[in-house]
């Protein structure tokens, strides 16, 4: 799955458009690597998103093409 749309998906950023522009800006990491917005996420990989001054580091659990709201959190998990 393109990484815009797991992170639309797994609720981590709201819409895909905002996912995109953050990609293109260089503020999504995947496996520590700058990542664009095509990039193939898979079970396993790192991902990490700075938002301002905060970073939110997450590890994929799973992809799905669509999950309800409430089962959004069980995609990632969060990394210290």
């Amino acid at each position: 799955m393109r990484l815009d749309k797991y992170l639309k998906v797994s609720r981590l950023i709201k819409r895909r458009t905002v996912a995109n522009e953050a990609c293109d800006a260089g503020r999504v990491l995947v496996n520590d690597k700058p990542a664009k917005a095509s990039v193939n996420v898979k079970v396993g990989d790192v991902i990490t998103i700075q938002f301002g001054n905060k970073e939110v580091k997450v590890e994929v659990l799973d992809v799905q093409e669509t999950v309800r709201k409430e089962e959004a959190k069980e995609l990632f998990r969060y990394l210290p």
